[in-house]
């Protein structure tokens, strides 16, 4: 009788990640290929020309870069004690009367901080709003 002689089969404990690195370059090539396509949107803020002159005194309220809060009527300047104290003061400012309420703020503010103060306004009964802005050169 013939016996036959086992061979020793090493048995390999690797993964065969040479598909994986195929399926990685062609998810790379289409990426970057994609990719040019998408451009992100461009933000173009309308500039102002020329602005409009306000006929009436306006109550001013200016937030400066710190977020602090002024109120100017007729050339009066009184401090805010915050974001509330605002909204409590021009109201009382306005008497139900149709007086404009212009907003001066810093660059530097928040865009959100700015809307919230136009929110609460006109919540509160305040029509008339605007923002103030420089008038550009040329």
């Amino acid at each position: 009788m013939k016996r036959y002689k086992r061979r020793n089969k090493n048995i390999i404990n690797q993964m065969n990640v040479v598909p994986y690195i195929d399926v990685m370059l062609v998810l790379l090539i289409i990426f970057m290929v994609t990719a040019p396509m998408f451009v992100p949107g461009v933000i173009n803020l309308p500039s102002v020309g020329k602005a409009t002159k306000v006929t009436t005194s306006p109550i001013q309220i200016n937030i400066d870069k710190n977020e602090r809060y002024t109120i100017t009527q007729n050339n009066k300047t009184t401090d805010a004690n915050g974001f509330n104290d605002v909204i409590i003061r021009v109201k009382s400012m306005t008497n139900g009367e149709e007086t404009p309420v212009v907003i001066s703020a810093d660059k530097e503010i928040k865009y959100n901080d700015v809307i919230n103060v136009v929110d609460k306004l006109y919540a509160s009964g305040i029509k008339k709003v605007a923002l103030v802005v420089k008038e550009r050169n040329g």
